[in-house]
């Protein structure tokens, strides 16, 4: 058979899949006959109501001199790690607003924290396209600072988030500017698997947030400028296992649904969505109508420990709490007192879901913590 009668094939194969994957999706949106809210306000159910005492912020975490662009808590509920456009890493002690860490980067341009599980070190990347580790109880240097433990070296763009694989120090996916994510093994250095690249089914533009499932950690999730989010299983790093699409615009957040089945997106297009991973279907849109259609993007998202809330940080300082069940906004945290002037960059919650943590442009954090008659959710 000659080149081109192979060629020829070819397209006419591509064709027929695009034709057959546009009847899958014409199929699949009959089945969808409702949404998430239409069929809990069918069932009878009210959304969450918040008084005024209910969510309250209770502590203001000074220190940084420039943007906070992340944050991270530790499994233990009581320690924090934010990385700013200061240059630094600062570990605080979430329960005393004391500093246990302020840590000099060798570069500046940081874009992403997280926690090791066990809460023994913590790892950043930015700008520099590597992957830092420091060992918190590794002696300081003459100059005082810490030690970078580990650089995972390998990425060709910037690193816009890592998440440590739940349960183990000794791994960590990161997402990048070069449409890739790697798992990486921190106790030789190397790469362990590249997620996407030069493979078809990878994100097609730059990968900015990873979300790693609570319930099965060789599952994750990962949010693109391609307006996508794509499910990956670790042990098969050649093709996503799904790919979402909805959003029209940069998906800047991803986060797993506490029970693993589900995640929830944040866009530059206004809207936050919820995906189911074993259907693909879309659940939820939860978009604030503004009448001049100019919506606020999404920077960062975190679920309540039950799901029933979700919170969604805002480039115009908004912080929305929605009912996740009605699709319905309950609470504006930026409308509170001692609120955030600026743009929300980042917020997660505890590990025990007591207690929600933002952080801003203002070069700030705030801890907000339930109280009067509302408990954890």
């Amino acid at each position: 058979m000659s080149v081109a009668e192979l060629k020829e094939r070819h397209v006419a194969a591509t064709e027929t899949v695009n034709v057959l994957r546009e009847r899958l999706k014409h199929k699949r949106l009959l089945l969808l006959d409702t949404d998430v809210a239409g069929y809990a306000r069918s069932q009878g159910k009210t959304p969450i109501s918040f008084g005024p005492t209910d969510l309250v912020c209770c502590r203001t975490l000074q220190g940084h001199t420039g943007k906070v662009h992340s944050l991270d808590w530790t499994p233990e509920k009581n320690r924090i790690v934010s990385a700013s456009q200061d240059g630094r890493l600062i570990v605080w002690n979430a329960l005393t607003s004391q500093k246990t860490h302020a840590i000099k980067l060798p570069c500046a341009w940081v874009m992403t924290c997280a926690f090791s599980p066990t809460g023994q070190s913590v790892a950043c990347g930015g700008l520099d396209s590597v992957c830092s580790i420091f060992n918190l109880n590794s002696p300081t240097e003459k100059d005082g600072n810490l030690p970078v433990s580990r650089m995972l070296s390998g990425h060709k763009g910037y690193v816009s988030c890592c998440q440590y694989v739940p349960d183990e120090d000794t791994h960590l996916i990161t997402s990048s500017g070069d449409h890739t994510c790697v798992l990486w093994d921190i106790t030789t250095g190397l790469r362990t698997s590249v997620f996407g690249g030069e493979f078809q089914s990878g994100h097609t533009a730059d990968v900015l947030s990873v979300s790693i499932s609570g319930s099965n950690s060789r599952m994750f999730v990962s949010g693109s400028c391609d307006s996508t989010a794509r499910l990956w299983d670790t042990r098969v790093a050649s093709r996503a296992v799904r790919t979402f699409h909805g959003h029209e615009g940069d998906v800047n957040a991803v986060k797993f649904f506490p029970d693993g089945n589900r995640f929830g997106t944040g866009s530059d297009d206004g809207t936050c969505r919820l995906f189911d991973i074993r259907t693909g279907h879309q659940l939820q849109v939860y978009c604030q109508q503004h009448g001049d259609d100019d919506v606020p993007p999404v920077t960062s998202l975190a679920f309540s420990i039950s799901g029933r809330l979700l919170f969604a940080g805002y480039t115009n300082g908004a912080c929305f709490v929605w009912d996740t069940l009605l699709a319905k906004m309950v609470l504006n945290l930026g409308s509170l007192q001692n609120s955030h002037d600026r743009r929300i960059s980042c917020l997660g919650l505890s590990a025990d879901g007591s207690a929600l943590c933002t952080g801003s442009w203002d070069t700030n954090l705030k801890i907000w913590a339930f109280g009067g008659h509302r408990r954890v959710i």
